[in-house]
């Protein structure tokens, strides 16, 4: 393919795309299809020959299409929404044509630049404390990571070393392996399980703190504060506390105007994972649900759920970025440069696990300036607006009851009843195909989560989406046994 049929065959995926979006609430928004049903569909093996381009386009609908979960229907509802915009559709293709590996600096300049920049847009538009912007002279600053799970590791290793370090300075004869052995973090029962996951990968315990729903599922400092005490007695060390903002489960935020004051007393660090509701933080009336962030020593949000970025751009600052520096520093001569010494940059191979990276902050320019902030506070408002209207609805019909208080774009509720009958009713719903959902545990219950995802997603989706659940709850209640 040469440029001359790029620019064709560019513009026509471009129309294939754009009628692929504007059409997909046709589409069935979960695939039926069988585990392995690709392999038949295709050769064994790759082609000796080129073939054609317009047999490969063929194949998109013939082959990939049937097993396709459409994320971006306004009929999607599970988990939470991944962000779908043109602006960042076409800032991707830029970055692939660039394809550049800004790894440092002088691997490309812009590359670097234009992250640190936009991380301060974004880490202003969120109204973050000073420490964390990098402007030209801090000492904390922005990272795009690939996932909130890279996010909480990268900060979890980076704590782990500020730990051992500060133990060896004021006991150089301490073997290193003794302090890592005793070490143990902290993560709401209700957290993420990529947090325990990365406890595993770095090596150290993580313990889950209770949550009660009279409490709202939040962890309370008290709890935090009496675990501390209990581990430090039994000899080990508290290093590390995983705050959530915008559980999972029921969107559920941790009191870190509490926990916060506990960790920097304990000279704990304190992670906040905001994947979800970090977007929401644009808006004046839900920044509140941010206040504390002072107390933290790293806060990530994934861009890519709610802020229109298309996967993949999670958004990571730090107060001080020599600690994250410290922990992941390799200078192998062939990645050194003239400027890597001079202060007035970044190599942000320092700040993550990969060595390569993307130029990611395309999108968040694209973005940020197509929309402006009032834009993208808009989209936001709208999904509240929408889960506000669905929890009405809920709330209208005696057979259901709401799980958890709604706060932003999730409701989660169910069936009044056992969890064997609200089981029934999200098979029947999803094997029906028409809207797909996930469920969460809460308290022992399970329970429907109606996430609003979708860019295109408008009150009759939503209507349409409760009128499909009430009837089929219906048939499944005229199935109890009487």
């Amino acid at each position: 393919m040469d440029a001359t049929e790029f620019r064709r065959r560019g513009k026509e995926m471009v129309d294939l795309i754009a009628d692929y979006l504007e059409n997909i609430e046709q589409r069935t928004v979960y695939p039926d299809v069988e585990p392995g049903y690709l392999r038949s569909l295709i050769p064994e093996e790759a082609p000796e020959e080129p073939d054609t381009y317009e047999d490969v386009v063929k194949d998109i609908e013939r082959v990939i299409m049937p097993g396709v979960t459409h994320w971006h229907s306004p009929y999607f509802y599970a988990y939470f929404p991944t962000a779908n915009s043109f602006p960042a559709m076409l800032a991707d293709m830029l970055s692939g044509a660039i394809g550049c590996i800004g790894f440092s600096w002088a691997a490309s300049p812009a590359c670097t630049e234009l992250e640190t920049v936009m991380m301060d847009w974004l880490g202003k538009m969120l109204k973050l404390p000073e420490d964390f912007i990098a402007g030209t002279h801090g000492q904390g600053g922005g990272v795009i990571q690939g996932t909130a799970s890279e996010a909480t590791l990268v900060a979890l290793l980076a704590a782990r070393c500020r730990a051992v370090r500060m133990i060896l300075a004021s006991d150089p004869q301490r073997p290193e392996t003794g302090i890592t052995s005793k070490l143990v973090a902290y993560s709401s029962d209700q957290a993420h399980c990529s947090v325990e996951r990365a406890g595993m990968i770095a090596g150290v315990r993580m313990k889950k703190i209770p949550t009660e729903q009279s409490d709202k599922y939040a962890v309370q400092g008290e709890t935090l504060r009496r675990m501390i005490q209990e581990d430090k007695a039994a000899g080990l060390i508290p290093f590390y506390f995983c705050a959530t903002l915008g559980t999972t489960p029921s969107c559920a935020f941790d009191h870190i105007t509490e926990l916060g004051p506990i960790c920097n007393a304990e000279k704990i660090w304190m992670h906040i994972d905001a994947a979800y509701a970090g977007s929401s933080f644009i808006c004046p009336e839900f920044r509140p649900l941010l206040n504390g962030i002072e107390f933290a020593d790293s806060f990530n949000f994934n861009a890519h759920k709610w802020l229109l970025v298309n996967f993949d751009c999670s958004t990571m600052w730090v107060k001080k970025r020599s600690d994250l520096i410290g922990a992941f520093k390799m200078d192998p001569l062939y990645l050194k440069h003239d400027h890597q010494e001079s202060g007035l940059i970044t190599d942000y191979r320092h700040w993550q696990i990969p060595l390569g990276r993307r130029f990611r902050s395309l999108k968040m320019w694209f973005v940020f300036r197509m929309y402006g902030l009032k834009g993208l506070q808009d989209y936001i408002r709208k999904h509240v607006e929408l889960a506000k209207e669905f929890e009405s609805l809920v709330r209208a019909d005696q057979r259901f009851e709401i799980s958890a208080d709604v706060v932003l774009g999730l409701v989660c509720f169910r069936l009044k009843g056992s969890n064997e009958v609200n089981e029934t009713l999200l098979k029947r719903i999803n094997n029906g195909r028409k809207i797909h959902l996930v469920p969460c545990l809460l308290s022992g219950q399970f329970v429907l989560r109606f996430a609003l995802c979708a860019r295109t997603t408008e009150s009759r989706h939503i209507r349409e989406a409760w009128q499909l659940i009430t009837q089929l709850a219906e048939e499944v209640m005229q199935e109890l046994p009487h």
